[in-house]
Formats: C-alpha cells, structure tokens, sequence
C-alpha cells in the first residue's frame, strides 16, 4: 500500500510545484537590454547568465524527483483524454502568441521599462550561448522541452486546478469533485495565472480561460495536461525556428 503522504492531496499537487518554484527563484535573470548586470536577487549572491543551463536542469531533476514520489497521488485523478483537449492546445498556442506580441508591441517603450521586467523569462537561447558546444547546446534544448511538455504541465494544473480552484471552494477541499467550479474559483483561476505571466497578461487571461472551460467540459485532468503540453510543444518549436527565444 502506498505511503499515506504520497497520496495526501497537500503533498500531491503542492510539493512539485512549490519545488520548482522556489528553485526558479535561483535561476540567474538575462542581461539588461542595455548591456548593465541584472539586478541582484532577494538571497545575495549573484549567479552569472552562462550558468543558466545548469541551475535549470537541477531544477527540473529535482522536481521530476518530487513527480515520482507523489506519482500514486496522481493517478486517484481522472485523466481520459479527448480531441477537444488537443484543440484546446493549437488554439491556444496561436493566441498566445498573438496576444503576447501584441502586448510586447504596445509595451514596447523605454518609459516603462520596469514593467517589461516583471516576470522576464529567462530568454536563453543554447544554439547562441553554446554554439561552440553543440552536443551541450541540443543536450540542454531537449532537458528545456522536457520541462516545458512534461513537468510544467503536470505541475501547474495540479496545483492551479487540482489544488487552487477547488481551495477557494471549500476547507475541504479535496473532497470536491474536479472540475466544479464557482464563480470565485474561475476567477482565480485566471487572475493567479495572469499574476505569473505579467509580461502576457491578455495571452494569460485567454489561455487560462480556455483551459478552465475544457476543464468544465470534460472533468478530466488528463484533457488540462495534454492541452498544456500541446501548447508549450508547439510554442518551443515556434521559438526555436523563429528566434523568438523572450517567449521562453
């Protein structure tokens, strides 16, 4: 029988995610756009950009540990898979992207340089920074993709729908059937998403949105993480081939 914390919902949809983010928070920030030092982080000790692959890879085994010990807690939830999740997926990685373009066209200004700088991803382009080391450089891309297709999928609707929605709900929280909503909860069901996604608050805004409606739809866990990891799948192959590497 499987240990009893690997089943707890706190443990199941909290642990992963609170993990990657506290080690995203070690993650160093790129440049600024003109040439100066990042800003030093909240814990003192600044760690250099070319550093990035490595801070991101520990990351990303350290959660996908974390993954594997909840892994019994996962599957007490339904997880069937239907078309609309994959339809859910392409059209929302077209939105997202025109929505985040749009915005970066009319924020696009040195004025409001501050606001650009909120929740800046890291921007880390392998083929550029290790184009002396190709076998690191496509070694570290396909840890990237795992991350972006696999663990953050997995991760964050947990967390968001599995946890945060159904919280809002009630104290009891895990006793709620997943895919009920209230009103409350959709709403912070977006507005939490679009609080981490400052630099693409309206391509947040539709994303999230859509995938609660799917959410609603089928009830299905499953459908939410297959529709993400569409998403980010088509979304890393449109930045590789495009270059459009602020999008990741």
């Amino acid at each position: 029988m499987p240990n009893s914390k690997r089943v707890s919902p706190w443990f199941v949809c909290l642990l992963p995610f609170v993990l990657f983010m506290a080690l995203t928070s070690f993650e160093p920030n790129p440049p600024a756009a003109d040439g100066s030092k990042a800003p030093t982080p909240w814990y003192g000790i600044s760690i250099d950009y070319k550093y990035y692959p490595y801070t991101y890879t520990v990351k990303i085994l350290a959660t996908a540990v974390a993954m594997v010990l909840v892994w019994p807690g996962y599957l007490q939830y339904p997880r069937r898979l239907t078309w609309l999740a994959v339809i859910v997926g392409v059209i929302g990685v077209a939105l997202w992207i025109g929505l985040a373009q749009l915005q970066r066209f009319f924020t696009d200004d040195s004025s409001i340089e501050w606001l650009k700088s909120l929740g800046s991803r890291s921007a880390y382009n392998p083929l550029k920074h290790l184009h002396d080391r190709p076998a690191l450089a496509y070694g570290f891309l396909l840890i990237r993709f795992i991350g972006l297709v696999v663990v953050v999928p997995v991760i964050e609707e947990f967390f968001l729908r599995a946890f945060l929605m159904r919280y809002v709900q009630t104290e009891r929280w895990w006793e709620v059937p997943f895919g009920k909503v209230t009103p409350l909860a959709v709403v912070v069901g977006t507005a939490v998403p679009m609080l981490m996604h400052p630099q693409e608050l309206l391509a947040a805004l539709a994303w999230f949105s859509g995938v609660t409606w799917l959410m609603t739809r089928t009830r299905s866990i499953g459908d939410c993480i297959l529709a993400h990891a569409i998403t980010n799948l088509l979304m890393g192959l449109y930045v590789v081939f495009s270059g459009q590497w602020w999008l990741m």
